[in-house]
């Protein structure tokens, strides 16, 4: 099977796979509604929520790896001020894990997917680097993204596979016209200006 026929597949399963997981997320909502439900079918049922939440991230982002593969991934390119970019993908990380300091400027960007590839390397970083925290530096274009362990290092800039979200991050960057490049204690990431 041709790589593009492969990467066609997979976009139409994470299509699929949304229904089910619609379904599941709309009930596990309902319940967490009822004012009946006890512990500890309530933590269960918030639990479901959770992962059914977690899923469809993953499904997002398969998606978009297969798009990137094939040639039909379509940001929304617009300007945006990168400290702007920095906060809204530390946000979207457990709070307190993720911080963000200095200016920034006016870059070319998909929001939605900067903040989501931004705040995947992130993570990467603090989860294989065994840290509480990590700090994204804004200065200009320019994020970068320390303390960077030695080994986390290839797996937050994608390079090597034992991350996903990283991986896949890594690749909506570039494909946004964005530059990750590993350097000896951070992850550096340079966007289009405006």
């Amino acid at each position: 099977m041709a790589p593009q026929s492969f990467a066609q597949l997979v976009s139409l399963a994470c299509h699929d796979l949304r229904t089910p997981l619609a379904t599941a997320s709309g009930f596990a909502t309902t319940l967490q509604r009822l004012d009946e439900i006890g512990e500890p079918a309530a933590r269960y049922v918030e639990m479901i929520g959770a992962a059914t939440n977690q899923l469809a991230e993953l499904l997002d982002l398969l998606s978009a790896a297969a798009r990137v593969e094939d040639g039909g991934f379509e940001p929304q390119m617009r300007s945006f001020d990168s400290r702007e970019l920095a906060e809204a993908a530390a946000e979207r990380v457990e709070p307190g894990r993720v911080a963000v300091e200095g200016g920034g400027a006016e870059v070319q960007a998909d929001a939605n997917w900067a903040a989501r590839s931004l705040a995947a390397l992130a993570e990467a970083a603090r989860r294989h680097g065994g840290l509480e925290q990590v700090t994204m530096a804004v200065d200009g274009a320019d994020i970068t993204i320390s303390p960077l362990a030695e080994a986390a290092g290839p797996i937050a800039a994608g390079q090597d596979l034992r991350d996903f979200a990283a991986a896949v991050g890594v690749r909506v960057l570039d494909a946004t016209g964005a530059a990750v490049s590993l350097d000896s204690d951070r992850l550096s990431i340079r966007f289009r200006t405006a």
